[in-house]
């Protein structure tokens, strides 16, 4: 799903003293809705001894030992200071995350929020004490306790980067430069064939994000929280809209190829994407538009069933270190988790450029979360309609 070659960004260095007292490290108080009713599971209260390995589902990139690019390791050092052998799957989407964790064979996950209520939901993911992760702390608080990685308040994990849903342009071919989503809506015939979007049922929810702002009187407070005429408004407009896609990308270098050959002249992106694509001659920008966008918040969620539970908590611990969180960010393409790590990348100027720091930036970004029957805007006299709907409205939509 997510970006999984290095890139190296290129913008200002973050200054301590625009960090420092400046509320980072608040903890949000936020949960996932009343009426969403987990197993009552509880987090383990201390660590034992180290089992000697651990088991984990990873997107491409974030548990790198050497074998895809010798210069590119974090695993070999968190092996030999803790003794836990690392042995990693990756998976190609949150469906094969969310059934590879309910095989009970492996103990974390790096879940995205299009995954990480079905396994809290479900039982598949236990909750976690912060207190046994000291490099929690420095976590930005805007990624604690939020609706995709808790619930009642209680973690379900230790967040790992994040990243917002761009809109992004060829500056030759599309003029004026588009501020907002009906660039790739309203708009979108201008620009017939060569408009592209993110291939996945969450994609939904940035067409719920367009309507919350552009249609007010349907009420939308939280594209992930759509009542049916909500979902069904949504639906319609993107079955309207495949009319003028070219394609719909999950490839990060299939998008690059096709801006770069004028295939593609406006759709959704990724800021290492855009970054990608400039630094290799297409004549591109991107931006977070006025109505703000959807996005991805990754979460490291430890198994319910988890056989080696204490190496699971050293690497989530280990991951979000300053070092290591600072080079998963920039070999993947993200903000990191972890505030200390903008001091930590190999290019001094690389948290500007992903906005690591600017909090401000990051309220204008709805991250994905598993829709559910339990409203997640917190209306209780209807339901809302579940992910399983989303994915089969998706076939519907590409037809």
């Amino acid at each position: 799903m997510h970006v999984y070659r290095s890139f190296k960004a290129t913008a200002a260095a973050c200054s301590l003293l625009l960090i420092t007292g400046c509320g980072l490290f608040e903890d949000s108080k936020g949960s996932s809705s009343s009426g969403f009713n987990p197993p009552n599971l509880t987090a383990q209260s201390r660590l034992g001894a180290t089992e000697g390995r651990v088991n984990l589902v990873s997107w491409a990139g974030y548990v790198e030992d050497g074998t895809t690019d010798p210069a590119v390791d974090w695993v070999s050092a968190f092996e030999k200071k803790t003794g836990c052998q690392v042995n990693n799957k990756v998976a190609a989407s949150s469906d094969e995350m969310v059934s590879l964790m309910k095989t009970g064979d492996y103990d974390a996950v790096s879940a995205s929020g299009d995954a990480s209520l079905r396994l809290i939901g479900s039982g598949e993911a236990a909750p976690v004490n912060t207190s046994l992760v000291p490099n929690y702390k420095d976590v930005f608080f805007g990624l604690k306790r939020q609706t995709w990685n808790s619930y009642d308040g209680t973690a379900y994990g230790i967040p790992h980067g994040r990243g917002a849903n761009l809109l992004m342009y060829n500056t030759e071919e599309v003029s004026p430069a588009p501020v907002s989503w009906s660039a790739v809506f309203d708009d979108a015939p201008e620009h017939k064939g060569k408009v592209t979007a993110y291939d996945s049922p969450i994609y939904i929810a940035d067409a719920a994000l367009y309507l919350s702002a552009t249609r007010p009187g349907l009420r939308i407070r939280n594209p992930y929280a759509l009542d049916q005429q909500q979902f069904t408004m949504a639906v319609n407009l993107l079955k309207k809209q495949r009319g003028n896609i070219g394609e719909y990308w999950n490839d990060y270098l299939k998008e690059v190829a096709a801006f770069k050959s004028g295939d593609s002249v406006v759709g959704t992106t990724w800021q290492v994407i855009a970054s990608l694509a400039k630094s290799e001659g297409a004549k591109v920008k991107a931006v977070l538009p006025v109505e703000g966008a959807t996005g991805w918040s990754d979460t490291w969620m430890l198994s319910a069933k988890a056989k080696h539970p204490n190496c699971a908590y050293k690497w989530m611990d280990w991951i979000i270190s300053p070092k290591v969180n600072a080079e998963v960010a920039e070999y993947f393409g993200e903000a990191p988790a972890n505030i200390h790590s903008c001091f930590e990348t190999s290019d001094p100027t690389f948290c500007d450029t992903y906005h690591a720091t600017d909090e401000a930036y990051w309220k204008d970004v709805k991250f994905w979360t598993t829709p559910i029957e339990q409203c997640l805007d917190g209306r209780t006299a209807i339901k809302c309609v579940p992910y399983a709907d989303w994915v089969q409205a998706w076939t519907e939509i590409k037809g």
